[in-house]
C-alpha cells in the first residue's frame, strides 16, 4: 500500500508505520523511565543543593504539573499544526531539558529545566499514540498501542534498577545521560525515517483563552489534591473544580474549543473509557510505594531483593500488553478492559490482606496477578478511546487519556 504527501512524494505507508511504532516506542520508553529514575537519585539531589523536604518533593512535583497542565493544548496544537512536527519538537525539548537537568548547578536551574522536561514529555505524550492511531489500520491499533504501552513499562520498571547503578556508581548526574543519548536517537529517527504529517484539524484556529482557564484550574486542582487535607489544599481542590466548570462552559460557546465538551457529555465510549483510565491509575498509584515500605519494613528485605520482587508486576504488564491489545482487535475493547479492571481490583484485594506471615511466592503472585489485570486493562482501554472519536481529533484524544493517567499518579 502507498500514499501520496502533499509534496507529490509517493512513499511506502509499510515503512512510515515501522517508523512511527519505532519512534513511538524509543519515546515511551524514555519518559517514564526518567521519571522513575529520577526518584532514585533524590537523596543525592537533596544532598547536593541542600534541599528540605518540601523543595525535594517539587523535583517531580514541577515535571507532573507541567506535563498535566500542557497535554491537551498541546494535543489540540498537532491536531492543526501537524503531529510529527509537535512530537520532534517535544523530543528534542525534553532531551535538552534532561542534559540542563544533569548540568544544574542551582535549585532554580534544576526546577526549571524540570518543567522543560515536563513541557516536552507532554508534547510526546500528546502525539505519539496519536500518530500510531493515523499511521495504522483500526484492525492492527490495540496490537501496536499494546508494544507501546509495554515500552512504558518497561521503562518505568528498568529506571529504579538502571538508575540506582548509575547513581551508586557515577553519581545522580549520569542518570540524566541515558535520556540525552536516547533523545537524540529518537529525534534523529523522526526527522529521518518518520515521513509524512498529520493534521487533519489543519485551519482551524486554535483557542488560547480556553487552554489558559484549563491551565490554570488543572494547577490549582492537581496542587490542593496532593496538599490534601489542610484548609488551604481544599481551597485550591473548589477554585480548580470552579474552574474547571467555567473552562467546561466557556469551551460549550467556543466555534473551534480546544476540548470539544461534547466528547464528554454525549460520546459515552470516550468519556466512560477516560473515567475508567482515572479509577484504574489513582487506585493503583500507590501500589509499588507501599509494596516497597511492606518488603523492607515488615518482611525485613533488603532492596535489591525488595526491588527484584516488585519487579514482577511491570515484567507481567509489559509482557502482555502487547497481547492484550492484539486481543482488542479481535473482541469489543471494552469487554477487554473491564476484564483487566475486574482482576486489578481483586490484585488489590488480595494485596489489602496481607500480613508479616504472607509468605514471598503469594506476595509475588499478587504482584503479578495485579500486573496481568493492568496488561488487560491499559492498552484495550487505549484502543476503545483511540476508536471512539474522528481522525482530527487523535492529538486531543490522546492527551485526555495521559491526563487522566498523570492525575490518577497525583
Amino acid at each position: 500500500m502507498q500514499r501520496e504527501l502533499s509534496s507529490y512524494q509517493v512513499v511506502d505507508e509499510a515503512a512510515i508505520r515501522r517508523a512511527a511504532l519505532v519512534a513511538a516506542t524509543l519515546t515511551s520508553f524514555l519518559t517514564p523511565f526518567m521519571d522513575s529514575g529520577t526518584n532514585v537519585a533524590l537523596p543525592e539531589i537533596s544532598l547536593q543543593f541542600g534541599m528540605d523536604a518540601v523543595v525535594l518533593s517539587w523535583v517531580r512535583m514541577a515535571y507532573l504539573l507541567a506535563a498535566a497542565v500542557f497535554l491537551v493544548p498541546f494535543g489540540k496544537l498537532a491536531d492543526i499544526y501537524g503531529r510529527k512536527r509537535v512530537y520532534a519538537l517535544g523530543t528534542g525539548t525534553f532531551t535538552l531539558a534532561a542534559l540542563v537537568t544533569g548540568l544544574s548547578t542551582s535549585t532554580p536551574i534544576l526546577l526549571g529545566a524540570r518543567v522543560l522536561q515536563g513541557l516536552g514529555s507532554a508534547m510526546i505524550f500528546g502525539t505519539g499514540m496519536a500518530i500510531l492511531t493515523s499511521a495504522f489500520p483500526p484492525g492492527e491499533r490495540g496490537r501496536v498501542l499494546g508494544i507501546n504501552v509495554a515500552a512504558v513499562y518497561l521503562g518505568a520498571s528498568l529506571g529504579p534498577s538502571i538508575g540506582g547503578v548509575l547513581t551508586e556508581q557515577f553519581g545522580w548526574r549520569s542518570i540524566f545521560a541515558v535520556p540525552v543519548v536516547l533523545g537524540v536517537i529518537a529525534l534523529a529517527f523522526i526527522w529521518r525515517r518518520l515521513t509524512g504529517e498529520w493534521a487533519e484539524a489543519r485551519g482551524e484556529s486554535f483557542d488560547l483563552p480556553g487552554s489558559l482557564i484549563y491551565a490554570v484550574s488543572l494547577v490549582a486542582l492537581m496542587l490542593g489534591i496532593s496538599r490534601l487535607p489542610s484548609p488551604a489544599a481544599v481551597g485550591l481542590v473548589a477554585a480548580g473544580v470552579m474552574g474547571l466548570g467555567f473552562f467546561a462552559a466557556w469551551e460549550m460557546r467556543a466555534t473551534v474549543p480546544v476540548l470539544d465538551i461534547r466528547l464528554l457529555t454525549s460520546n459515552r465510549p470516550f468519556a466512560f473509557s477516560n473515567l475508567a483510565a482515572l479509577i484504574n491509575y489513582s487506585a493503583t498509584a500507590a501500589t509499588a510505594f507501599l509494596s516497597s515500605l511492606y518488603l523492607r519494613y515488615i518482611k525485613g528485605l533488603d532492596a535489591q531483593t525488595a526491588g527484584l520482587v516488585l519487579i514482577a508486576q511491570p515484567v507481567i504488564q509489559a509482557v502482555f500488553s502487547p497481547l492484550a491489545g492484539k486481543l482488542s482487535d479481535r473482541i469489543e475493547p471494552r469487554i477487554v478492559a473491564s476484564a483487566g479492571m475486574g482482576l486489578t481490583a481483586l490484585g488489590l484485594v488480595l494485596l489489602v490482606v496481607i500480613s508479616p506471615a504472607t509468605p514471598l511466592w503469594a506476595i509475588i503472585l499478587r504482584l503479578a496477578l495485579l500486573g496481568f489485570g493492568f496488561a488487560l486493562f491499559s492498552s484495550p482501554n487505549m484502543n476503545g478511546i483511540m476508536g471512539a472519536v474522528e481522525k482530527r481529533l487523535y492529538g486531543v484524544a490522546s492527551a485526555m487519556l495521559a491526563t487522566m493517567r498523570l492525575m490518577g499518579q497525583m
